[in-house]
């Protein structure tokens, strides 16, 4: 497997000096995610039908007016905060909630989560200083462990929008004021301290830092940054997708169908069903994985063969994720796919062909029943199980809460769990994202756990143990509990990912018209 290559934009914070006295200011819009929230929200409005005829004619023009210049951003908040009045805060909350798992999470820069994290590892005061709202901010800010947001506010009284916003706004100087405001809390050294940002309109806060750091800059920061030699940092890894990537998708997608087909001249004249599903697994796997322009870095790849038959246990990221495990896998392998991918057309009846048990993950008792068997599969044909027990793929790295039907298979079929924790297959396809793109992703294969000794009684913890396992590989905090055993932890190697463990979050203090 390939080693990859440096990290350009990671070499200057893991070298920098480290501290709480120096401050990583983050621009939210176009620095942490591609593109604009304001732009989401308005489009997730518009998609449940909550703007009046007045509302969007409205929008529109001072969208238009704002583009002309001729109102600036102080308008158009107040254009915004209009025809807010009247609406519950705690409404716009669950909003704001609802926008990030459908249309924000899966736009956060995986370079900028990077660069959020060294300095996180550094002990570096992390702060997102953003002219957007608290309702478009804190979800994010929540997934990266950052715990200090200075932002723009609509005045709330009572718990019910006013129609007015609070002033100064954060944009401008008014994100100095925010600056500076964070350096009189925490005692902060701004002249050392770090701003990243994708607009001239953040020059006033990029000239107040020592070390201003333009991110994917628009053309007039670009050209600012080129006169003053201010290092600009250009990400691809979202935002629009090109044709190659569409192209990318689809021909990776279709490959699913093209290997089974070149597996079947092998059924029909071994009659080996399972010699010509490996040949079709394998050739996936390196196929899909060659066209998206995917590499594996694995770590321990030795742990892959060393106690086959097993029940390979893997955190699910991404799409992406089917076309990793086959390329890593290879053979002799069967899996677990909730019961709707089974009335897919051709899809459903390649994966249930290729050993693929369709459950149905609301009815406990009928998937425990659906996956006997997968028992027998392991004892009598040999072959290794892959499951993902969080069950399903998840919005960010963050790991999810594991459910226990592949502990329970292993337990019954007598055989040892394999973790295969996979670093960010997300950099490849966060969910709810069609487009696969380009990426090198971090796999680390853990050492076989022993089940032989696990009982029902005592199962949760073992459950526990072995997703602390994903968690420290992770670098992510571990769920607290006595351990069911003594297990042997496999510590990563790459610094920055054991530096990962983010700082416990605190709310931003609560004042008119923001909420947490």
């Amino acid at each position: 497997m390939r080693v990859p290559r440096p990290q350009p934009h990671l070499e200057e914070v893991l070298a920098s000096e480290p501290g709480p006295h120096i401050a990583a200011l983050f621009d939210f819009d176009g620095t942490i995610i591609a593109g604009y929230s304001a732009t989401a929200m308005l489009r997730e409005k518009f998609q449940r039908r909550e703007m009046s005829v007045e509302e969007i004619a409205e929008t529109a023009n001072v969208i238009a007016q704002h583009s002309l210049g001729n109102i600036g951003f102080s308008g158009v908040m107040s254009a915004a905060a209009k025809f807010m009045k009247g609406v519950d805060e705690d409404s716009f909350v669950e909003f704001g909630e609802e926008l990030y798992k459908k249309h924000i999470a899966r736009k956060i820069y995986p370079e900028t989560r990077a660069i959020i994290e060294a300095h996180q590892a550094k002990g570096h005061r992390v702060a997102i200083v953003s002219s957007a709202t608290i309702y478009q901010i804190a979800p994010t800010a929540r997934d990266l462990g950052i715990a200090d947001i200075k932002c723009s506010s609509y005045e709330v009284e009572d718990g019910v929008f006013t129609g007015e916003i609070i002033r100064p706004l954060c944009f401008g100087e008014g994100k100095v004021l925010a600056a500076e405001e964070l350096a009189a809390e925490y005692g902060l050294d701004l002249d050392r301290s770090y701003f990243y940002s994708d607009s001239d309109d953040d020059i006033e806060l990029l000239e107040r830092v020592g070390k201003p750091r333009p991110l994917n800059p628009n053309l007039k920061l670009k050209a600012i940054a080129e006169e003053r030699g201010w290092p600009v940092q250009r990400f691809a890894s979202r935002g629009t997708p090109s044709w190659v990537d569409y192209t990318r998708t689809l021909y990776a997608t279709g490959s699913l169908v093209g290997a089974f087909a070149a597996g079947l001249p092998i059924w029909a004249l071994t009659r080996s069903q399972r010699e010509a599903a490996n040949f079709s697994i394998g050739l996936f796997g390196d196929f899909a994985t060659a066209i998206t322009g995917v590499e594996l870095d694995v770590e321990d790849e030795k742990h892959l063969w060393s106690a086959r038959p097993c029940v390979f246990i893997f955190n699910h990221q991404s799409k992406a994720d089917v076309m990793i495990l086959a390329k890593l896998i290879r053979r002799d392998m069967g899996g677990v796919g909730k019961k709707e991918i089974k009335d897919i057309p051709i899809l459903g009846k390649l994966m249930e062909w290729g050993g693929t048990v369709f459950v149905d993950r609301a009815d406990g008792k009928s998937a425990i029943k659906a996956m006997e068997p997968l028992v027998d599969a392991i004892r009598i044909e040999g072959k290794s199980i892959c499951i993902a027990p969080e069950g399903t793929r998840t919005l960010t790295p963050k790991l999810g809460a594991f459910k226990k039907g592949a502990f329970h298979l292993a337990m019954q079929a007598g055989v040892p769990i394999v973790p295969i924790v996979i670093h960010n297959a997300t950099d490849v396809a966060p969910k709810n994202e069609f487009v696969m793109r380009p990426a090198t992703v971090r796999v680390t294969v853990l050492p076989p756990v022993d089940t032989s000794k696990w009982s029902v009684k005592t199962l949760n913890a073992h459950v526990r143990d072995v997703r602390n396992l994903f968690l420290r590989t992770l670098g992510q905090e571990e769920e607290e509990g006595e351990a069911a055993e003594a297990t042997p932890p496999k510590k990563t190697a790459r610094k920055v990912a054991a530096a990962k463990k983010a700082a416990p979050g605190k709310k931003p203090s609560p004042r008119k018209g923001r909420t947490a």
